[in-house]
């Protein structure tokens, strides 16, 4: 348990690995303030974490499309507003796009470059200054096992998620010294919503089950390495293994792989 009520920011709160931050952090103790797109699902989660924690800690719901380049600040502001400093950000809003580049309509894409990359940016941006101010901050940006894996075909996905993995890396080493720790958590195959949304899911299911993990562990080892100022998170065995294989691959035989193997490809 915090002996402060510190306050943590999660984004993509409704479901998946971001509810699971939720219940793992509220469970420790911490403030919440659940952002997403679906209302009903942060008022549930509020009320889930409210009963099971009591009235001790707030739960506070911001509904936002982090689509819209507007929301970054409205979040914020709307910290502000209620008189919560931000302390942890869980950067885990995500999604990805599911048909070629080429036929996907530019405003998709676009918001799909806002949601991942500048608005996980700004979020980080915005909090920064107060945890600088107050020497303590943790922040876990959600990057992924395909990070280290060969491109995807017609996917901006992999491109997206080396962006994060690398932009952690460089976070945490200006803002270690200011009491702030980054982590990249470079999950694979996670049981959530995600390949429902892409659907994807027959696809995903035909994949063996050993590569799959269930997100309670994925958070658990996320929110251990952030503590423990790790700033590259790649959580469970078969997935250390997958990367470090992945990063001994000659460019050529990379690049066949990502034309070839990418299971979830819509064209």
């Amino acid at each position: 348990m915090t002996s402060d009520p510190r306050t943590a920011l999660i984004t993509g709160a409704s479901a998946g690995i971001g509810a699971t931050f939720a219940r793992h952090l509220a469970a420790r103790g911490y403030q919440l303030l659940l952002v997403a797109r679906r209302t009903d699902r942060l008022q549930e989660l509020a009320a889930e974490l409210t009963r099971k924690h009591g009235g001790e800690r707030r739960y506070e719901v911001f509904t936002a499309d982090l689509t819209d380049p507007a929301a970054p600040k409205a979040i914020m502001d709307y910290a502000n507003a209620q008189g919560l400093d931000i302390d942890i950000l869980i950067n885990n809003a995500g999604l990805s796009g599911k048909t070629a580049f080429a036929d996907t309509p530019w405003e998709t894409l676009a918001g799909e470059i806002q949601l991942m990359v500048t608005a996980q940016t700004e979020l980080a941006h915005l909090v920064i200054p107060g945890m600088k101010k107050r020497r303590w901050g943790r922040i876990v940006n959600l990057s992924s096992l395909a990070a280290f894996a060969p491109p995807a075909a017609s996917l901006l996905y992999t491109g997206i998620k080396s962006y994060v993995l690398n932009v952690s890396q460089a976070l945490d080493m200006e803002l270690k010294p200011h009491g702030i720790h980054v982590t990249a958590l470079c999950p694979g195959f996670t049981y959530t919503e995600f390949h429902d949304v892409m659907g994807t899911r027959d696809r995903a299911n035909r994949l063996p089950r050993i590569l799959w993990q269930q997100p309670e562990a994925v958070v658990a080892e996320g929110w251990k390495a952030v503590q423990n100022g790790e700033p590259v998170c790649i959580p469970g065995l078969v997935n250390k293994v997958s990367a470090a294989a992945m990063k001994l691959m000659p460019i050529r035989l990379s690049y066949l792989a990502g034309r070839t193997l990418n299971p979830f490809k819509n064209s």
